[in-house]
């Protein structure tokens, strides 16, 4: 009898041990859980936060493009004065699409098949540029450069083909909207080549109104995460 307290004092230790062993093991799972559940429900909430104001810019968004469309509809203003660019501008304004597009000829930016912005082109693009930073400051802005289709042939050893050149063209545009204080993370630049045009290339006249640069101010902004562009090549 005396041997068997003798054995079972040390098994009931051993059993005492084990479960304040435990305790502990099940009190480190429990503040680990809670730590979780805690860093859970603040990225929720920050999600739903996010979320709102998401919603909230979106709304905004709408309502300038609504406002837009009165103007252009309902008081008979022409594109260029309603989103404020002013007459003398070639503005379009989609409302489906959320976009304002003005579109500068390469006769203005640039001479015959370079991408160096003329010193000349200062006028137009800074008036462009203000109208941004007054009106469309926290919009996505796209620079997108398009070509007529005659081939490459003086400055064949400069641009491999159309679509370089415009790509070139679109980028010194994007790059002087940026150096003037527009966002980088809001700006990026598009090549189309001679794959968009707006008129015939069959007469010089088609042709002229196919070279250009586009700046697409995108007034309804994306609800999709978009990876961060930038205007260098």
């Amino acid at each position: 009898m005396h041997w068997v307290r003798k054995s079972v004092v040390p098994l009931v230790c051993l059993v005492a041990v084990s479960l304040m062993s435990g305790c502990t093991d099940y009190k480190k799972k429990y503040d680990y859980l809670n730590v979780e559940h805690q860093n859970l429900k603040g990225r929720f909430e920050n999600l739903q936060s996010e979320r709102q104001q998401l919603a909230d810019r979106i709304a905004l968004d709408q309502q300038t493009i609504d406002e837009l469309r009165r103007q252009i509809e309902e008081l008979n203003k022409t594109p260029a004065d309603a989103t404020g660019f002013g007459e003398g501008y070639d503005v379009a304004f989609d409302a489906a699409a959320g976009t304002i597009t003005v579109t500068l000829p390469n006769t203005i930016l640039f001479e015959s098949g370079k991408a160096a912005l003329k010193s000349t082109t200062s006028a137009e693009l800074d008036h462009i540029l203000s109208v941004i930073k007054q009106k469309y400051a926290d919009k996505d802005i796209d620079v997108v450069g398009h070509t007529d289709t005659d081939p490459i042939v003086k400055t064949k050893d400069l641009w491999a083909d159309n679509l370089e050149l415009s790509a070139q063209r679109a980028l010194s545009v994007a790059r002087y909207l940026i150096s003037r204080g527009i966002p980088e993370k809001q700006v990026r630049a598009a090549a189309c080549g001679s794959a968009r045009p707006v008129a015939s290339n069959a007469s010089a006249v088609g042709k002229a109104k196919n070279r250009r640069v586009e700046i697409v101010v995108n007034v309804r902004r994306s609800t999709a995460q978009k990876p961060q562009a930038s205007a260098t090549p």
